[in-house]
C-alpha cells in the first residue's frame, strides 16, 4: 500500500494526472496475461491480440 500512497504522491505533487490511465491499462494487461497463461481461457484472450 505504501507504493500505492507514494505513487499517488507523486502524481498529486508533480500534477502528473495523465500518468493514471497508462498504470491503470498496464495493470490490465498485465493481469490478463497472468490469468490466460495457465487457465482454459486462453485461447479466447490470445484472439484479442
Amino acid at each position: 500500500m505504501d507504493l500505492l500512497k507514494d505513487l499517488w504522491g507523486f502524481m498529486k505533487e508533480r500534477k502528473k494526472f495523465w500518468l493514471a490511465p497508462v498504470i491503470v491499462i498496464l495493470l490490465l494487461l498485465g493481469f490478463l496475461i497472468v490469468i490466460g497463461g495457465g487457465s482454459s481461457i486462453a485461447p479466447f484472450i490470445y484472439t484479442l491480440f
